[in-house]
């Protein structure tokens, strides 16, 4: 397990798969995330059953709160490219209750510092939407920084667009 001050990273377990059905269905969690189409929990759980392997390539790990041992979000890195050491980033904190805390903050600090030392990655990127600030916020407190924008790349709620914003961080950049 990868720890931080309030949280620590784990692998996900088939057991996970009833707290993920319940974020996957809460509208404050999909509001700035690319959603599939609606999933049972028999589907989720499947998905979370059947999980592959973590590797380079893709890991995927469950946020929990050191304090509790409650597992209260979702990171990853993914597409990672050995020739090159890049790798995307995507986190959400599926618990309300732990929204606003610094439990974000930690695990993304958590997991940057895992993908730039364990991994050996020389840039982390992620995209988030624009008016998403309070997400920006948090990123830029961990050292990423903006690099450009993709004008109407997401639609929200009703329809309507919103440009992405890429965001980076380079090794050594990590606050």
């Amino acid at each position: 397990m990868l720890e931080g001050e309030l949280v620590r990273l784990r692998a996900l377990e088939p057991e996970d798969a009833d707290k993920i059905y319940g974020w996957v269905h809460d509208p404050e969690v999909g509001r700035w995330m690319v959603n599939d189409y609606p999933r049972s929990r028999a589907q989720i759980r499947k998905r979370c059953e059947e999980r592959p392997v973590n590797n380079y390539e893709l890991v995927v790990l469950g946020i929990e709160t050191k304090a509790e041992g409650e597992l209260i979000g979702i990171v990853d890195l993914r597409d990672a490219d050995p020739r090159v050491g890049n790798a995307e980033l995507d986190i959400y904190i599926g618990d309300a209750e732990y929204r606003g805390g610094g439990y974000g903050t930690d695990a993304m600090r958590v997991m940057c510092r895992y993908g730039f030392d364990a991994m050996r990655l020389h840039m982390i990127t992620l995209w988030v939407v624009a008016g998403n600030e309070r997400a920006r916020h948090v990123y830029r407190k961990v050292g990423f920084s903006e690099d450009g924008r993709h004008r109407e790349a997401f639609v929200g709620e009703g329809g309507r667009r919103h440009d992405m914003i890429l965001m980076s961080m380079l090794k050594g950049e990590l606050t």
